[in-house]
């Protein structure tokens, strides 16, 4: 996927644990580090956004709904 530079300002003491961790060889650069910490929030978001989302269906009228596709003859389903 192609990439954007773009400039950040971090607090000094991150910036000491991202330079240890490629010191280290975990991450092969800062860039990369920073990268894969930011993919990592943004999933996290995306797992908060779904549970609050799931949090609210009814469990009830859901399981109704499966049990009453389950019985529908084909003929019942809409063509596509």
């Amino acid at each position: 996927m192609p990439a954007t530079k773009i400039a950040i300002t971090v607090e000094k003491d991150i910036v000491k644990q991202i330079d240890r961790l490629v010191r280290e060889g975990k991450y092969r650069s800062r860039s990369k580090a920073i990268q894969d910490a930011l993919k990592g929030r943004l999933m996290d978001w995306r797992r908060k956004r779904l549970f609050e989302e799931v949090s609210k269906l009814d469990p009830k009228e859901e399981q109704d709904i499966a049990e009453e596709s389950l019985h529908m003859e084909d003929e019942e389903w809409e063509k596509y």
